[in-house]
């Protein structure tokens, strides 16, 4: 028998509503960050869809190669289950949001890398942000 008494935490997420598309994605990318339910980038993001482990794929429109969108797209549709897609306009943005970046004191993003494609395997905790995203998703 120990003195020491062990008590039970329970987590408690503060669920805001969400203003936008954009703050949703964050709170989504951010949470399934934390959980580790990220795929960032074309070689980490083709192998978790060829795994058929992803529930929502994040492309940036602006990605310069045809071949990259018609691969990311022809994994998402092709499998048992079509998986969702959603597009952003910002490579370096969707980067930022995705955790490929250092941050300095202030809390500034600093050195932030881009990224083509983020892929979310887990989104970590059900908050009204994955609905407004998956509401958007094509």
């Amino acid at each position: 028998m120990s003195d020491v008494e062990q008590v039970e935490i329970e987590e408690v997420v503060a669920q805001q509503p969400v203003a936008d598309f954009e703050e949703a994605l964050k709170v989504v990318l951010r949470n399934a960050l934390i959980h580790d339910g990220l795929s960032r980038g074309l070689k980490e993001s083709v192998k978790t869809l060829a795994k058929n482990e992803a529930e929502l794929v994040i492309l940036v429109e602006s990605v310069t190669e045809d071949s990259i969108k018609n691969l990311i797209k022809g994994l998402a549709k092709g499998g048992e289950e079509p998986i969702p897609i959603v597009y952003v306009s910002d490579a370096k943005q969707l980067g930022e949001w995705a955790g490929l970046s250092k941050v300095d004191r202030e809390g500034n993003a600093r050195k932030v890398v881009g990224a083509s494609v983020v892929v979310i395997k887990n989104f970590g905790v059900d908050t009204p942000s994955v609905d407004v995203v998956l509401s958007k998703a094509a």
